[in-house]
C-alpha cells in the first residue's frame, strides 16, 4: 500500500492594531519564500525522497488573502501517514501571528516548523538565541534558520521519521543558485494575488552594507545568481499556467552580474518568442549608469521599478551607510526610468538621528518639484532584528518596543534623539499627506502622461498608496483589495467580541470604508480628467522634467541645501564640479 505524506505551507500574515489578523480579497505582494519552497517541496514529491511508496501532497496558504482555519486543517492533515506544517518566510512583525498559528497545530500533535528574515535575522545577528525564539522551541515550533536549497531533502526525512530538531541553522553556508530548484506556486494561490503576481529571485544577497538592511546579514554580501536559462524556465513554467506578471525580488537586481544576460533572454522571449509579460523590478540609484540597463530593463517588460532612494539628506544616508546613494545624481535617474515609460516607486526613510518635521516637510517639498518621482513610500526608521541597527541597540540596552507586531515600517518601534514620539508619528503621517496632494498628483500625471506611459494606471496606483494609509491604516505594500476581518482570527490574549457586536460594527466599517474609497477617486479623478483631455499633454515640461548641465545642477534648490554635506560624499562634486575624494 502506498503512503502519504501531508505538507502544509503558510505564510502568516501579522495582526492589525486591533489584533485581527490582516487578509484581503486579494492580496499586494507575493511572497518568493513560499514560491521558493514550494518548488523544493514538489521537486523532493517528483524524485520521491521519502521512497517509491511515499506520495508527498502539499497544500499552500497564503494568509493575506486565505483565512486559515487550523481546525479544519487538522483533521486533513491527520488521515495522512505523516505530516508537516511550514511557516514560510516569517518577517519579524508576523512573528507573533506565526506563534499563535503553530500554537493550534502543536496542541494536536502536529510536526510544525518555521522559518523566515526574523529567525534568520536574528540568529546570524545576535550573541544567543533570543527569547522569543526559545520561547517558541519551548512551545515545540521547529525553527529553520537560513536557505533550504540543497536541504529539503533532509528536512522531509527527518519530519517523516517524526523527528524534526529544535533548530536547523544554516545562515553560514549560502547553497548557490545556479542551476537551482526554480520557484513556482499554483495558479489558483497565483490568482488570489492583485494583479495575479508571482514572484521569484533572480540571484540573493547585496554588496552594499546599509546599516537598517536586513537583507545583507541573511542572505549575505556576495551576490548569488540564477542564470538565464533558470530565469527563462520560471517564465515558461508560469506561462504554461498562464500567469504573466512577475515581481523580480532581487534586493539589488542591477547588481546581479547575469543582469545583461537576463535581460537580454527576456528580451528574446517577448520580442522573438512572443510571450507576453510585465515585470517589476528592485534597483539602486546608481544602476542608470550602466550602459543600456534602463533601456533594456523597459524592452524585458520591467513597468514599474523599486528604487532605493532612502533619503535626500547626504547626512542622513551616510549615518545608515548608504553612501551609494548620489543625491546630486537623483534627477537624471529618475528623468531616464520616465524617459522608458517606467513607473517609480521609491522608499523614504523617516526618523534618521537629525531629521525635525520641520527639514523632514522642506525635504518633502524639494522632492516634489525638482524631482520626477512618481510614487514615494515612507517608513519609519526601523531597527529590524538582523539589521546592523538593531543588533547595536540591542548591545547597547537601547529601548525597543518588545511587540515585534509592530515592526512592519508603518509603527514606531523606538525613541528618536530629537523628535518626541508624538511629533515622529505626526510627521510620519503628515509626510504622506503633504506628497498626495490634488495639485501635486495632477502634476505628477502630467510628468507621466509627457513620456506617453501609464497614466491611468499611474493613478490608481497614486490613490492606493493615500487610501492605504489615511483609510486602511496600513502600509501601501500590505495593502489588498477589500479586507476581511475574521471575528474568530484574533490576536492570543485578546477577547473575541460577542457576535451581535462584532458583525454590525464589521459591516458599518465596510459600508464607511468603501465610501471612503469611493470619495477618495472622486477626489482626483478631475485631476486625471484634465490631464487626459489636454491635446498638448505630450509638450508638458516643469523642473523636475528638464534636462540639465552640470553647471544648472549646481543651482538646484537640492544641492544648495545640502552643499555643505555633498563634499564629505564619496565621489561627489563641489560646488565648482570638481570631484573630492571624501569617504
Amino acid at each position: 500500500m502506498r503512503k502519504r505524506f501531508s505538507v502544509l505551507l503558510i505564510k502568516p500574515s501579522h495582526y492589525d492594531d486591533e489584533g485581527y489578523v490582516i487578509q484581503w480579497l486579494r492580496a499586494p505582494i507575493p511572497s518568493n519564500s513560499l514560491a521558493s519552497v514550494y518548488g523544493l517541496i514538489q521537486d523532493c514529491r517528483d524524485r520521491r525522497v521519502l521512497g517509491d511508496d511515499v506520495d508527498i501532497e502539499i497544500e499552500v496558504i497564503d494568509e493575506t488573502n486565505t483565512k486559515v482555519e487550523v481546525k479544519k486543517l487538522i483533521p486533513k492533515l491527520k488521515q495522512a501517514d505523516g505530516c508537516l506544517v511550514g511557516l514560510v518566510g516569517v518577517q519579524t512583525n508576523q512573528f507573533p501571528r506565526a506563534v499563535d498559528i503553530a500554537r493550534d497545530f502543536i496542541a494536536s500533535g502536529i510536526q510544525i516548523a518555521a522559518g523566515g528574515f526574523h529567525a534568520a535575522g536574528s540568529i546570524a545577528m545576535l550573541p544567543e538565541v533570543p527569547p522569543e525564539i526559545i520561547a517558541a522551541q519551548e512551545l515545540g515550533l521547529t525553527i529553520y534558520a537560513g536557505e533550504a536549497e540543497g536541504r529539503m531533502d533532509a528536512l522531509l526525512k527527518d519530519a517523516w521519521e517524526g523527528d524534526l530538531k529544535p533548530l536547523y541553522n544554516f545562515m553560514k553556508d549560502l547553497p548557490s543558485l545556479e542551476n537551482a530548484v526554480q520557484p513556482i506556486l499554483p495558479a489558483d494561490a497565483v490568482r488570489k494575488m492583485a494583479g495575479a503576481y508571482t514572484s521569484f529571485d533572480a540571484g540573493r544577497g547585496c554588496p552594499f552594507q546599509c546599516s537598517f538592511c536586513t537583507i545583507i546579514n541573511v542572505q549575505g554580501r556576495k551576490s548569488r545568481f540564477r542564470t538565464p536559462d533558470d530565469i527563462e524556465a520560471i517564465i515558461r513554467a508560469n506561462d504554461a499556467q498562464n500567469i504573466h506578471r512577475f515581481f523580480i525580488t532581487d534586493d539589488d537586481f542591477a547588481r546581479n552580474k547575469n543582469w545583461e544576460a537576463i535581460l537580454d533572454r527576456l528580451i528574446w522571449l517577448r520580442e522573438e518568442a512572443g510571450l507576453k509579460f510585465k515585470l517589476t523590478l528592485q534597483v539602486d540609484t546608481l544602476c542608470y549608469r550602466l550602459p543600456g540597463f534602463i533601456e533594456k530593463a523597459a524592452r524585458a517588460g520591467c513597468a514599474r521599478v523599486f528604487i532605493g532612494l532612502e533619503n535626500i539628506d547626504p547626512d542622513a544616508l551616510s549615518s545608515a551607510k548608504k553612501k551609494q546613494n548620489k543625491i546630486w545624481e537623483y534627477r537624471k535617474m529618475l528623468q531616464a526610468w520616465k524617459d522608458a515609460g517606467v513607473i517609480t516607486y521609491a522608499g523614504y526613510i523617516l526618523g534618521f538621528p537629525d531629521d525635525t518635521p520641520e527639514k523632514i516637510a522642506r525635504n518633502i517639498e524639494i522632492i516634489k518639484k525638482e524631482l520626477p518621482l512618481d510614487l514615494i513610500e515612507f517608513f519609519f526608521l526601523t531597527p529590524l532584528p538582523g539589521s546592523e541597527d538593531h543588533k547595536v541597540l540591542a548591545s547597547k540596552n537601547v529601548w525597543m518596543d518588545p511587540d515585534f507586531n509592530k515592526y512592519d515600517l508603518n509603527h514606531r518601534v523606538t525613541h528618536h534623539p530629537i523628535m518626541s514620539d508624538q511629533e515622529w508619528e505626526k510627521v510620519y503621517y503628515d509626510s504622506w499627506k503633504q506628497f498626495y496632494t490634488t495639485e501635486h498628483v495632477e502634476t505628477v500625471l502630467r510628468r507621466d502622461a509627457a513620456r506617453g506611459a501609464r497614466t491611468k494606471a499611474l493613478y490608481s496606483s497614486m490613490i492606493h498608496f493615500l487610501g492605504a494609509i489615511l483609510i486602511e491604516k496600513v502600509h501601501p505594500l500590505e495593502c489588498g483589495i477589500v479586507r476581511r476581518k475574521h471575528r474568530d482570527q484574533r490576536r492570543s490574549g485578546m477577547k473575541l467580541e460577542n457576535p451581535l457586536i462584532f458583525y454590525p460594527k464589521r459591516y458599518a466599517e465596510a459600508l464607511w470604508v468603501g465610501l471612503r474609497w469611493a470619495a477618495l477617486f472622486l477626489k482626483f479623478r478631475p485631476a486625471m480628467k484634465r490631464v487626459l483631455a489636454d491635446e498638448n499633454r505630450r509638450n508638458y515640461v516643469d523642473l523636475a522634467l528638464t534636462p540639465t548641465t552640470e553647471a544648472e545642477e549646481n543651482e538646484m534648490e537640492l544641492i544648495q541645501v545640502f552643499k555643505e554635506a555633498i563634499p564629505k560624499t564619496h565621489g561627489a562634486p563641489d560646488v565648482a564640479g570638481k570631484v573630492t575624494a571624501a569617504e
